[in-house]
C-alpha cells in the first residue's frame, strides 16, 4: 500500500462530512483521513489503485479542492 498525501481546504469536522460520501464512494471507507490541525490540511490516501489525479477529483466531487504538497 502507498500513501498519497495531499492540501485541502476541508477545514472541520462538518466539512469531513460533507465530503464523506464521495471520498468513501471513490477511495474506500477507512482508507483516508484528514488533519484538520495541520495548516494545510492534509487528505492522507491509502491506496495501492488510486492516483493523485483521481484522488483529487473525488474531492472536487465533494465540493473542496485538494493539490500536490509543495
Amino acid at each position: 500500500m502507498k500513501t498519497l498525501e495531499l492540501k485541502t481546504n476541508i477545514m472541520c469536522g462538518s466539512c469531513i462530512a460533507k465530503a464523506t460520501p464521495s471520498l468513501n464512494e471513490a477511495i474506500g471507507e477507512g482508507s483516508w483521513r484528514v488533519d484538520t490541525q495541520s495548516p494545510k490540511k492534509i487528505l492522507s490516501v491509502t491506496s495501492d489503485k488510486l492516483s493523485e489525479e483521481e484522488v483529487i477529483k473525488a474531492v472536487e466531487k465533494s465540493g473542496y479542492k485538494a493539490e500536490k504538497l509543495s
